[in-house]
């Protein structure tokens, strides 16, 4: 069953945005955003908490506690309601658009009435937003781009809210009797980091038991089409679901048509017609007489075809047919491959847990090595200091090899400023094990002083791994403006890694980019930037888009032996 916590975290992260937009307390903002962000972390299902249990979620109040269960026993909260009913529908919609602020879309609406997106454009098209004070030529670049994700967006969800959903589908019928197999495919299948429709797959001799099941499930909303050979429906997250009940012998042939991608698949059926064949979803058959040559599993559909199974991820028809075809395709990295975890957070800054609960959460993954990396002192809204920095040291020294014997590595995720310095001096930072460099502010620099910016990180002799390197927010905000070969060139030249942040409401760097950086002969770090225990988990992500950006071991750091990692991490130039 699926956890409340996300939705009372939407809720909670809506109502810090409607106290804002109506002028209210900003502490009172921030508290709301911060129990939102740590219901959503909590590994219980908040909806089995009573008042005192849900306070004992860091940042949850008597308050915020009521209102939650006012919200799991009634699907309202009361508080809530009235907020919303004094902001006009126009400025909740306009407050959908990435890059506009509540108080921006207010002023919108009460300045120059506009109401809708479509109002938004024209009028900035039409240079009506010239004379509104906070609405320069950059900003109203920034909402047109932010107008575009938005749309492009479109019904799509994020990777990890379409693999819940799957997963819960695949959970009911499995259990249907006759269920030989279950499995979804499609654009999750290959983890992309949106998907549209959830394209899931039954092997069974009689398909109507599976489409009763379906439209039956509790999460099921709306019946879109309920057929014998296909079945749609619309769950009450609006996420679409699209069952296909296959006979057992066609199975291989199945997953790999529905697998996809189009682009991949019209190369694997111009493959067949050239061999005098005929490749679809039921098998590959003899053009002439019809005979079925292979359809049980991917494995025998794509030797018959000449070619090595292609894992998923790589079916983009992005070079893997030839590589396929030459023999060189990569053994691309698993989840299996990874031995620690190179950036993570605890409550000693914006983290949910204490260090000894990351600690034995990690060692339970059965990891190797484990970084603690917590923000450093420019972020100043964590409030660090040189003492609490120390103090941890010391506490994470004690726990060294007393979880199953997981190594811990002492590091920290220092901020990139605006000219790429960092925040302590070298003799500091030499006492860390590994430091993370990222950006957290003054997004907006032009490409050239953005491109210096990122170089002058990796040129610092401590900086071992760039973090989230674009900065992106899927759908929300689009990543910094940089020359990012020349950067790629910096990370390779100068022994910097990059990371693959494994959030996946970031999975940042993007496959595309990744593919960039290898060439560039570029090193990586997959790792989750997890600020929770829940965060861990994500770890599944960052591999798939690692996989999409055709990484293997030999390319990802935190796979390799810790003694191979620390003479990764003493970086030539460094004293």
């Amino acid at each position: 069953m699926a956890r409340r916590n996300e939705e009372v975290e939407a809720l909670l992260g809506e109502y810090a945005d409607l106290i804002a937009i109506t002028g209210g307390d900003a502490f009172k903002a921030r508290a709301y955003e911060k129990a939102a962000r740590a219901i959503g972390g909590h590994p219980a299902d908040v909806s089995g908490l009573d008042a005192d249990g849900l306070m004992e979620i860091p940042n949850v109040g008597r308050s915020i506690a009521e209102k939650v269960l006012e919200y799991l026993r009634t699907g309202k909260v009361a508080a809530v309601e009235e907020r919303r009913a004094r902001i006009p529908d126009g400025v909740r919609e306009l407050i959908a658009i990435p890059t506009l602020g509540p108080k921006k879309a207010l002023r919108l609406y009460e300045d120059l009435h506009i109401s809708s997106v479509d109002e938004l454009t024209a009028a900035i098209e039409a240079d009506a937003l010239a004379d509104l004070k906070g609405f320069g030529e950059k900003t109203q670049e920034n909402i047109l781009h932010g107008i575009r994700l938005l749309r492009q967006a479109g019904d799509r969800i994020p990777v990890h809210l379409a693999l819940d959903t799957a997963e819960e589908v695949l959970a009911e019928l499995s259990a249907v009797t006759g269920c030989e197999s279950s499995a979804y495919a499609g654009s999750l299948r290959r983890m992309r980091e949106t998907i549209g429709d959830i394209d899931v797959l039954v092997a069974a001799g009689r398909s109507a038991p599976f489409m009763d099941a379906l439209v039956s499930m509790p999460s099921t909303a709306e019946v879109i089409a309920h057929g014998e050979k296909k079945t749609s429906i619309r769950t009450h997250k609006g996420v679409q679901v699209d069952l296909r009940v296959l006979p057992p012998r066609s199975w291989g042939a199945g997953m790999q048509y529905f697998t996809g991608s189009k682009a991949h698949n019209i190369r694997t059926r111009t493959i067949a017609v050239r061999e005098g064949l005929k490749l679809s979803e039921y098998g590959l058959f003899d053009t002439r007489s019809g005979k079925s040559l292979a359809s049980r599993t991917e494995e025998e559909v794509y030797a018959r075809l000449g070619l090595p199974w292609i894992p998923p991820a790589l079916r983009e028809d992005r070079g893997e047919i030839e590589a396929a075809l030459r023999g060189e395709l990569p053994e691309i990295l698993t989840e299996r491959d990874i031995r620690g975890d190179l950036h993570t957070h605890t409550d000693l800054t914006d983290g949910l847990a204490s260090l000894e609960t990351m600690v034995e959460a990690a060692a339970r993954r059965g990891y190797a090595y484990y970084a603690v990396t917590d923000h450093a002192p420019n972020l100043y809204m964590q409030r660090m200091t040189d003492e609490k920095i120390l103090a941890q040291r010391e506490r994470l020294r004690e726990l060294d090899g007393t979880r199953r014997r997981m190594r811990l590595l002492h590091g920290t995720e220092l901020n990139i400023g605006p000219d790429g310095e960092v925040d302590w001096p070298g003799e500091f930072l030499a006492g860390f094990d590994l430091c993370v460099a990222s950006l957290h502010s003054h997004f907006d620099q032009d490409r050239r002083a953005m491109t210096r910016r990122l170089v002058r990180a990796c040129e610092n002799p401590y900086v071992n791994v760039i973090g989230h390197p674009t900065t992106r927010l899927i759908g929300k905000r689009p990543g910094v403006d940089a020359d990012w070969d020349e950067v790629f060139a910096a990370c390779a030249r100068t022994g910097t890694a990059l990371e693959v942040n494994a959030q996946p409401d970031r999975l940042d760097l993007r496959d595309e980019d990744i593919l960039r950086a290898r060439r560039h002969g570029v090193r990586f770090a997959v790792n989750t930037d997890a600020h929770s225990v829940l965060h861990l988990a994500h770890l599944r992500y960052g591999v798939g888009t690692a996989q999409r950006g055709w990484l293997t071991k030999d390319d990802v750091i935190n796979t390799w032996t810790l003694t191979r990692l620390r003479r990764f991490l003493r970086k030539s130039g460094r004293n």
